[in-house]
């Protein structure tokens, strides 16, 4: 967030001379002052959001730029780009000092975000708007390539990536043609799914996560048991897969399960890919250190529900190896019924 802040600043602090009023930002309806403050009043409203908790709507504030109501000059631009660095800092403030599990109110697509999101959301706005300003003001910018891949990463999990992460990230967001792609009329970032069932957080698993998990990385997570089990990495290493081709679908994809009583991760689950049909395949493990709890149980049946509440699916799938008892169990406690038997396999369903 910071290091996105400093160098817009330092961009459009080489032409703070100029007229921003009135000079319209790039294909926006705001001139360049319009699209400052608009960055300024973002990045606060995320700060609030984080620092205040909001679960089911914006914290009822805003920020005033231009000093009027108390007799005093308006902010000039040196003083504008003071607001959106001080903001930016207070947005950076909260995201450091909020628990990895909290998760305030964000109205698309799930009502909801956490700590990275957030930030993922905030780094945009800076992002995109000082490209917005620059294209206006005739001034060259083009931010930091891991600034941009922050972002596709955490909040663009439908985008397959492009030859390069900033033309990728003006494309997405209708600002730029991309080579063998179809222009992007509409468009809207999209934080991770969560489900809650009585003990577990089911936490969607993002395209930085993923990557992270199967690269033998911890994904974020505090895991029981030190690491995550190699099913996970497998499933962490398709949706990968999925994302570099285009594929992805971050409400049919993996979901960590996080005990909320201590925030630990104890497996995954997830689904195959998107229904097809009207049928989803599902398949999930747990560390072995949080087996014989019911984990696995009571999330396949959140999960599971979830699935079969939604217009495209009627039957969930789950097939499991004839001789995983153990998993067997899981799945006819959850209700699942046995329907065939192929080459040592199970093949179970659940229908709405």
């Amino acid at each position: 967030m910071e290091a996105a802040v400093a160098d817009s600043v330092a961009v459009l602090g080489a032409v703070t001379d100029r007229d921003w009023t009135g000079v319209r930002a790039g294909r926006l309806e705001w001139n360049c002052r319009e699209t400052a403050a608009h960055v300024a009043s973002d990045l606060i409203a995320y700060a609030g959001q984080l620092a205040g908790r909001a679960q089911n709507a914006y914290v009822p504030f805003e920020i005033t730029l231009d000093g009027t109501d108390d007799g005093l000059d308006p902010a000039d631009n040196p003083g504008l780009l003071h607001v959106i660095t001080t903001t930016g800092a207070l947005l950076a403030a909260a995201v450091r000092t909020t628990p990895r599990s909290v998760r305030a109110f964000h109205p698309y697509p799930f009502r909801h975000a956490n700590r990275e999101g957030f930030a993922a959301m905030g780094i945009a706005e800076v992002l995109l708007h000082t490209h917005d300003m620059t294209e206006g003001l005739g001034v060259s910018y083009e931010p930091p390539a891991e600034l941009c891949e922050f972002v596709l990463t955490r909040i663009f999990p439908r985008v397959k990536p492009g030859p390069a992460p900033w033309p990728t990230l003006l494309w997405a967001t209708g600002r730029a043609e991309l080579e063998g792609r179809e222009p992007v009329s509409g468009w809207r970032w999209c934080n991770n799914p969560v489900l809650r069932s009585e003990r577990l957080g089911l936490e969607g698993v993002t395209p930085a996560v993923a990557a992270s998990l199967a690269l033998a990385g911890d994904g974020g997570f505090t895991w029981a048991g030190g690491a995550p089990a190699d099913g996970t990495r497998v499933g962490a290493g398709i949706g990968v897969t999925q994302y570099e081709e285009g594929a992805n679908h971050p409400e049919w994809g993996m979901y960590v399960l996080v005990r909320r009583e201590d925030d630990r991760a104890v497996g995954a689950m997830g689904f195959h890919g998107a229904p097809v049909d009207g049928r989803v395949e599902i398949g999930y493990d747990l560390v072995v250190e949080a087996r014989g709890n019911g984990y696995a149980t009571e999330a396949l049946r959140t999960l599971s529900a979830w699935a079969l509440a939604q217009d495209a699916v009627h039957t969930v799938v789950a097939v499991v190896e004839e001789t995983n008892v153990a998993s067997q169990k899981v799945v006819t406690r959850a209700g699942f019924t046995e329907v065939s038997r192929h080459e040592s396999q199970i093949t179970y369903e659940l229908r709405a």
